[in-house]
């Protein structure tokens, strides 16, 4: 069984909206996915709570309240979107459960070293055979800041799962409890272009 972690130190970089959209791939693929919150924030059950009966259906899992991180019976495929300043016990468990770790990072010299500190956490504590990539979110290639996050992640010496750009029909879609994997790809054709690659390396 897949268990698929999200996790970086800072906030706001887009681990919730990488999570959720991750588990509306797999729930269209058929999967039986279940979107696990390890943040108290409960961002991901919000999000849940939104989403219409009809869409294809993605569980719910307060990860939060766990000590120790199991999913319920009938899962096959887990997406854990965790906490900002994700440290310690936890860090350790998320590790321990997961078998591939995405990391987010946007642009930015802060999000930069917070990301390296944090890699070298996961060098030390991560278990033998995790699977690890980052992936660059609301990211604008015209940019300097682009290229230096590219520059950054080629020092890295990770895979590099993709780069997502900043779109507003995420918020729409967020707002609705939808995903880009929920709509005719017709209607966001522009943003699942960048996903493939990000979707390729989660499902390799």
């Amino acid at each position: 069984m897949p268990v698929l972690a999200i996790a970086n130190p800072k906030g706001g970089v887009g681990k919730t909206t990488l999570a959720t959209q991750i588990a509306g791939h797999w729930a269209r693929c058929g999967h039986a996915v279940m979107l696990g919150d390890v943040d108290r924030q409960q961002s991901c059950a919000r999000w849940l709570a939104l989403r219409p009966a009809a869409a294809r259906p993605i569980a719910g899992w307060d990860a939060s309240r766990n000590d120790v991180l199991k999913p319920p019976r009938g899962t096959t495929h887990v997406v854990l979107d965790t906490p900002a300043g994700l440290h310690g016990q936890r860090l350790r468990e998320v590790l321990r459960r997961a078998d591939r770790l995405l990391v987010p990072v946007q642009p930015g010299v802060f999000d930069m070293f917070a990301t390296h500190d944090f890699l070298q956490l996961v060098r030390e504590r991560g278990r033998e055979g995790l699977r690890v990539a980052v992936v660059g979110m609301r990211v604008d290639d015209r940019t300097l800041a682009a290229r230096q996050l590219q520059d950054f992640f080629a020092a890295l010496g990770l895979p590099v799962a993709g780069f997502v750009r900043e779109a507003q029909v995420y918020r729409h879609l967020a707002a609705h409890g939808l995903t880009l994997f929920d709509v005719r790809p017709r209607q966001v054709e522009r943003e699942l272009a960048p996903w493939q690659s990000v979707l390729a390396w989660v499902d390799g």
